[in-house]
């Protein structure tokens, strides 16, 4: 099913106060979490803030799951741990969810992003980022498939 479909009607449930479990689905969020691997557990949010990873709609019907870098006032900053750039600036209306927990690596049990292990990892993270391209290169050194030289 479509993340353009599948995902409003996730967040409606969210806003009834359900939980959800959503596949990740892109490399945005490497290098922790991978596609098609891991799954993350949302729920509604009242409060985000900065460092939360969250499910915002940046427009009609298209969702990321991000980390929030900086709040000031209604304008909110995401961008994805595996990025180098940060996504269009969007509004605290537009955070639709908040991830309490990762699934990983095919494990039945979450880890939480409140826990010490997922605060260690995010704290880390996110000073790294002056060098976040250097070291994502020696992580995944191959070229993206659109930028290779044809023969």
């Amino acid at each position: 099913m479509p993340n353009e479909v599948l995902l409003p009607f996730v967040v409606e449930r969210l806003r009834e106060g359900h939980t959800a479990t959503l596949p990740l689905r892109g490399r945005s969020m490497r290098p922790f979490l991978e596609d098609n691997r891991d799954k993350a557990l949302l729920q509604s949010v009242k409060n985000p803030q900065v460092g939360d990873a969250v499910l915002a709609e940046l427009w009609k019907d298209h969702f990321v799951l991000h980390r929030i870098i900086s709040i000031e006032g209604d304008k909110v900053t995401l961008r994805g741990d595996g990025n180098l750039s940060s996504d269009p600036p969007c509004s605290l209306s537009d955070i639709r969810a908040k991830a309490i927990g990762f699934y990983r690596k095919g494990r039945n049990k979450a880890d939480s992003t409140s826990g010490r292990k997922w605060r260690l990892y995010s704290w880390w993270w996110t000073r790294l980022y002056p060098i976040r391209r250097y070291l994502l290169f020696m992580l995944y050194p191959h070229l993206p498939a659109r930028l290779k030289l044809k023969k």
